[in-house]
């Protein structure tokens, strides 16, 4: 089972985001020196993904104009002697090959992937990647679910573990075996800590098989008419064909304004020529009265 295909969830309305996100997506809210959506692709190209279906909403049509091309502002870089910035903007429109299709309502991750689905035809499995997290580690989280899947050729999911008393935050799932590759029998999502079966929560990066998505027309919507994939999972990982993977590496939250700014502290803090001067920055700050 070859995974080509990428699906990223964009249509939400960056509520925790407000006011800044009235008008910009919460997806290109800026990380260090690119949106948050870019670092996503970036993970999915490193991976060995390079084709990807946004899944946006009306009025977000400045996802659309990033990833063109902008000959016009590259001729002026150029001009101004910036070539290597010229470059790394020219770069962004070869990413990958993308695909735009717009989800009407925001109805639930389950109904993203739905609307994303005439764009899915002929393909045996697709990854699906939040943008709300960035990965931090090697080997690519996706490329780490990509290789489970080619070997039990069904559905993986990113698991990572969370104390008992955040655990309800998060979809978790009920596992079989050692890991850090576990059979997966069964998800909840968000229960209380008393309920939950695990402290394995479901993290923003998924490889769905075909069957999972053919059983999303099934989903019954749940509260507020939101159609959940993990209703879908849930009847496949009961039949036995849904595994999930504790990965190597970190997710980096940028869900939240505190996470965001968290996030690009630690990102800007490692960089060669940003770090310094955000340390010395911040040395000032502690010194003023």
């Amino acid at each position: 089972m070859t995974v080509t295909t990428l699906v990223v969830p964009a249509g939400g309305l960056g509520t925790r985001f407000l006011p800044a996100t009235k008008a910009l997506p919460k997806e290109m809210v800026p990380v260090g020196d690119r949106p948050a959506i870019q670092w996503g692709l970036e993970e999915a190209v490193a991976s060995g993904i390079h084709r990807a279906v946004v899944v946006t909403a009306p009025g977000k049509d400045l996802i659309r104009a990033h990833f063109a091309s902008d000959p016009a502002l590259e001729q002026i870089l150029e001009s101004r002697g910036s070539r290597e910035l010229a470059e790394r903007v020219r770069s962004i429109a070869g990413l990958c090959q993308l695909e735009f299709v717009e989800q009407l309502e925001p109805l639930g991750l389950g109904h993203a992937v739905l609307c994303a689905r005439p764009l899915l035809e002929g393909e045996d499995a697709v990854a699906v990647l939040l943008p709300d997290d960035l990965f931090d580690g090697t080997p690519p989280l996706l490329a780490q679910l990509l290789e489970a899947n080619a070997r039990a050729g069904c559905t993986v999911l990113a698991l990572r573990r969370y104390p008992r008393e955040s655990i309800s935050r998060y979809g978790v799932a009920e596992v079989a075996g050692d890991g850090p590759v576990f059979q997966v029998t069964d998800v909840v999502e968000k229960p209380s800590a008393e309920e939950a079966p695990s402290d394995l929560a479901i993290m923003g990066r998924y490889v769905l098989s075909r069957e999972v998505l053919d059983r999303l027309d099934q989903v019954a919507p749940g509260a507020g008419g939101e159609i959940q994939l993990t209703d879908a999972i849930r009847e496949v990982a009961r039949a036995g064909r849904v595994l999930g993977v504790e990965f190597v590496g970190r997710l980096l939250d940028v869900g939240t304004l505190d996470s965001w700014l968290a996030t690009n502290a630690a990102i800007v803090w490692r960089d060669p020529v940003l770090g310094p001067a955000l340390r010395e920055r911040i040395r000032e700050l502690e010194a003023e009265p």
